[in-house]
């Protein structure tokens, strides 16, 4: 039997490099609160926990989605898919958090809106609290028993280690029931992944409007959310094959195949917006049209939302048609880098004019950056901790 053989653990310098990053967004919300304006601090944080929580839920589904259809090409990257969801935790943590900044938030609060019924604090956190509990524990539970088929024995242990590790046996039979449970997880994950993430687009997103309303919007929301964690699966997946060429099983074809499917989410999440415009356009009820209007004909949103279809879409629609850039990491950096920002930018384009009443600017400055960097930091710290914790889930080669 083959064991994995992993080149070497998460450095940690690496480790502290990120804490810093997490410490560095911190100390400037916490800067903003404390300022003339603490609800900016609240939007900012608002805005990417909802971007760095999509990422971790779409990048595990590369890895359920991977496993349910049996495609072998994508081995050495769904155990790094896996590791996304080592930010779970994390991200349950921020939206109990997220209650604290209600006030600022929710422009319907202290509005009648008619939709009160659906629409009060204790039944949307109440919702979302469950909805998210249920779609980690699915996730996580796939992940133990990922852990458990694919942890080394004889590798260095820790309680975790141990507590994964106990009771079992390295028969056949055995792995062949991890195969099966995390075959029924994932079903049920998917299942999850599109009913939960379409109630945080409701509640999260589309109800900073009240009276504007869009039965598309939940697909939308959990198709952005899969394109997201493909572009962060991709930059992870090209960090380890730069740092490791000679003691990985990446190769240039597992870019390519994955920058395919980056490229297909990008028509996806292009076509989702198109398809809610038309349908909007054609109807020509005020009561949407007023939502599209202000966020790409109003200034200061129409130079945003021509700047993100460019970047988010028509920037890696032309790039990603040339095979060559597929199969190069580098690039692919970059360029995924390139469509988080641009989908966090987009994040702003949906939330802002409901928050930001008659601006003259964008409400985008320094501190807002700052934070992004610290929901980063947060995030990457949780996938190298993971990492360092488990070398198994990373592509090292086997024999």
């Amino acid at each position: 039997m083959t064991r994995s053989n992993p080149a070497r653990k998460i450095s940690k310098p690496v480790l502290v490099i990120f804490a810093l990053l997490v410490l560095v967004g911190l100390a400037s919300f916490l800067v903003q609160l404390a300022g003339e304006h603490p609800e900016k601090a609240w939007h900012a944080y608002h805005i990417n926990f909802l971007l760095w929580s999509a990422i971790a839920q779409g990048g595990l589904l590369f890895s359920i989605v991977m496993h349910l259809v049996g495609a072998r090409w994508s081995q050495p990257m769904q155990s790094l898919a896996e590791s996304f969801a080592a930010f779970f935790p994390l991200s349950f943590a921020l939206f109990i958090l997220l209650f604290l900044g209600r006030e600022y938030i929710f422009p319907w609060l202290h509005h009648e809106h008619g939709k009160e019924v659906w629409l009060n604090l204790p039944f949307l956190f109440s919702r979302d609290l469950l909805g998210l509990l249920l779609l980690y524990s699915l996730g996580l539970a796939y992940l133990y028993y990922a852990l458990r088929l694919k942890l080394d024995p004889e590798q260095t242990k820790g309680p975790l280690r141990n507590f994964l590790l106990r009771g079992k046996t390295e028969s056949g039979e055995e792995a062949a029931g991890y195969r099966k449970k995390m075959r029924v997880l994932s079903v049920l994950y998917i299942l999850a992944y599109a009913l939960v993430l379409s109630l945080i687009g409701f509640d999260l997103v589309m109800s900073m409007e009240p009276h504007w309303f869009s039965t598309l919007f939940g697909a939308y929301i959990f198709a952005k959310a899969f394109y997201l964690g493909l572009a962060g699966l991709m930059i992870l997946s090209a960090i380890f094959y730069l740092g490791r060429k000679e003691n990985s099983t990446l190769k240039s074809s597992h870019f390519h195949d994955l920058g395919k499917l980056l490229f297909a989410f990008c028509l996806v999440w292009a076509d989702f917006f198109y398809v809610q415009l038309l349908v909007i356009w054609y109807g020509n009820i005020s009561e949407e049209t007023h939502y599209v209007i202000q966020r790409v004909m109003t200034l200061p949103w129409q130079p945003l939302a021509v700047t993100i279809l460019i970047v988010g879409f028509l920037i890696p629609f032309f790039i990603l048609l040339n095979r060559k850039v597929k199969s190069k990491p580098v690039p692919m950096i970059i360029l995924c880098t390139v469509v988080i920002i641009a989908l966090w930018l987009e994040h702003l384009l949906l939330l802002g004019p409901a928050w930001n009443h008659h601006v003259s600017s964008l409400p985008l400055g320094a501190t807002d950056v700052l934070i992004f960097l610290g929901f980063f930091g947060l995030m990457a710290f949780a996938i190298a901790y993971f990492l360092r914790m488990f070398p198994e889930f990373t592509p090292g080669r086997t024999g």
